[in-house]
């Protein structure tokens, strides 16, 4: 009688033919009744593929957009903004009259309303007006394209809500830290952020234009000088006894499309170790005596001390008109001072030609890349051949192209380690040492093979490099060596940070010298550099955090208070003061969307009081007043 009734159970053999005997047992909780779709999601709604539950994390670049799901551990889809052509959706400038500014915002809208679409409709075949969005966005997005995604988020395809998240914080939160310096390294700049307990620190936000783009340019430029384009042969007869040496040319521009060379960026380069500066010093030598009798032409210039390595940014400008301006890209781009030394001096005494020889000369013989035969589809011109044309890339070029990212052209044009260093002379000093152990590289130039590593050298060597590593002047008339004001070491405060330096994401850190540099080094979650941030993104939205979240009913409230603004009083118009407007026309689509270059900046300390002997008597305080 104590024993408990059983529920009574059918027989196997009473079950129906139809249902097969090996039915897919559901998870359960211990003591619940409700059943889970996965053991990953802890939440009574489906997956993302069947329900509302999770948030879409779009990560919208000026080229390659990542789409997915938050709380996945990749995105759904990746993929070009500009297929066809393979171009940036926007650039760093804009036009300057208003009817040509109109019209490219006209056109930008348009292009960013079919990436969206494309989005929800092709790639993620969801229904949008059910789902929250996170857009990771760049510190420096502009605020009209950031005004023209919520619009067409919004009005055209009716999302709840949009939550702005920084781009850095999130590689930050993918990597398992709150603290740490994160370095972006996109296609159109290479940004710097500090961030403190998850704190981004815009203030001391640093950026550079060398970045993917320039590399792709400087690339061109280079392959259009030192290249090689085989032309398919105009018949079989002659593909069978032509020696295809003999048909060799100059790489002709039309072959090397955005596709092409992003094809060569991504495949065939990779960056080098750095060159001794004593192998390059040679280099410059033999450039600045291009008839190779001596170092006369060197000595009558006189030229200021330098960098041995000579920079390449200047060169990767003129990269459009390489074959019709190249004189003029001799004698300005390569040359080792700036335009405002050289101001005076006859450019036909520089040796401009000389030291692009030098340069290649110099590449080539510290390079152990063997040179790569490239297919291409030759030019529209050319067309009249059998098959397609063969682009041979030297092997010097392959390792020594993304040299323009580490060596700084101007005050403007930064290398990638300089701005860092920069970035930490910026934050306070307190913070300089965890910083500089916490560093983290994203975005998509960094995944060129061997970037990180040789960031990690480039950091140290800017900071070691002293005023006594440059050469030292030529002898004067007299015989005696003249003396020359000392050089400014800009990075003299950050020497201390040598043992310290590490950066998170380093697949070969060097030996750590450091208790810090130990256990930071190479520590971070092995997610590839161009995901961190979509991999935080999906984080962020797993956990139900994020960054700033706009509702659609506030943004229609904005958007309706704009199209019909209202005045308080008619005697506010007839006065001198201009009309303000009510509270319900002070909100506008712009305003209510989350940007740091107009919110205040954090309040700090409170002010020391001053001490009662400071401060003036009351007497002479009221006869300044007076007076």
């Amino acid at each position: 009688m104590s024993a408990v009734p059983t529920t009574p159970r059918r027989q196997a053999h009473d079950l129906p033919t139809t249902t097969p005997t090996a039915t897919p047992q559901t998870t359960r909780v211990g003591t619940s009744h409700i059943i889970q779709s996965s053991p990953h999601y802890q939440t009574t709604r489906r997956h993302s593929l069947y329900g509302t539950e999770d948030r879409i994390i779009l990560d919208p670049g000026s080229r390659v957009w990542k789409v997915g799901f938050s709380g996945e551990g990749k995105p759904r889809d990746v993929f070009l903004a500009e297929e066809e052509t393979g171009q940036s959706l926007w650039t760093l400038n804009r036009a300057s009259k208003p009817a040509e500014r109109e019209e490219e915002d006209r056109v930008l809208e348009a292009k960013l309303q079919a990436c969206l679409r494309s989005v929800f409709h092709n790639s993620l075949l969801t229904d949008p007006k059910s789902r929250k969005v996170i857009l990771v966005e760049h510190p420096l997005l502009p605020l009209h394209i950031k005004e023209m995604m919520a619009r067409v988020l919004f009005n055209n395809l009716q999302v709840p809500s949009i939550s702005f998240a920084s781009s850095h914080l999130l590689a930050l939160l993918a990597s398992g830290r709150i603290t740490g310096l994160v370095l972006d390294c996109g296609h159109l700049e290479t940004t710097v952020l500090p961030v403190f307990s998850f704190r981004p620190l815009y203030p001391h936000l640093r950026t550079t234009p060398l970045a993917g783009a320039r590399l792709s340019s400087h690339i061109k430029a280079l392959l259009l000088m030192f290249g090689t384009y085989i032309p398919p042969a105009t018949s079989l007869s002659a593909a069978m006894n032509i020696p295809a040496a003999s048909r060799s040319i100059r790489v002709p521009q039309d072959v090397l499309t955005d596709k092409v060379i992003d094809e060569i960026k991504t495949r065939c380069c990779f960056v080098g170790d750095p060159i001794d500066a004593a192998d390059s010093g040679a280099g410059t030598c033999h450039a600045s005596s291009p008839s190779g009798t001596g170092g006369d032409g060197g000595s009558e210039l006189d030229l200021p001390p330098s960098d041995p390595a000579m920079s390449e940014s200047e060169f990767s400008r003129v990269s459009a008109e390489v074959e019709s301006t190249f004189s003029h890209a001799a004698s300005s781009g390569y040359s080792v001072v700036s335009h405002s030394q050289l101001a005076g001096m006859d450019p036909s005494h520089v040796g401009g030609e000389a030291r692009v020889q030098a340069l290649a000369t110099m590449y080539g013989r510290h390079s152990t890349a063997t040179d790569i035969h490239m297919r291409v589809d030759p030019p529209p011109a050319q067309q009249t051949g059998t098959g397609r044309g063969t682009l041979i890339i030297p092997g010097w070029i392959r390792e020594r192209a993304a040299e323009v990212l580490f060596e700084g052209g101007d005050v403007d044009e930064s290398s990638v380690a300089e701005v860092i260093l920069d970035c930490l002379l910026k934050v306070p000093v307190d913070l300089r040492k965890t910083l500089a152990s916490s560093i983290l590289v994203i975005g998509g130039t960094p995944m060129l093979p061997g970037f990180i590593p040789r960031l990690q050298a480039e950091l140290v060597r800017a900071v070691t490099r002293t005023s006594s590593e440059a050469p030292s002047p030529p002898p004067g008339r007299s015989g005696r060596t003249r003396q020359r004001p000392t050089t400014y070491d800009r990075y003299a405060a950050l020497r201390p940070l040598l043992p310290y330096f590490a950066i998170l994401n380093n697949p070969a850190p060097p030996p750590p010298a450091s208790a810090s540099a130990a256990a930071n080094a190479g520590k971070a979650p092995a997610f590839t550099p161009a995901m961190m941030a979509w991999v935080g993104g999906s984080l962020a939205g797993a956990l139900k955090t994020g960054g700033v979240e706009v509702q659609r009913e506030k943004w229609d409230e904005a958007e309706a208070g704009a199209a019909a603004p209202q005045v308080e009083d008619e005697d506010v118009i007839m006065s001198d003061s201009p009309p303000r407007p009510t509270a319900a026309s002070s909100a506008t689509p712009r305003s209510i969307l989350p940007d740091w270059t107009r919110t205040p900046l954090p309040v700090g300390a409170p002010p020391a009081p001053r001490p009662p002997s400071a401060a003036p008597p009351p007497a002479l305080h009221a006869q300044s007043v007076a007076g």
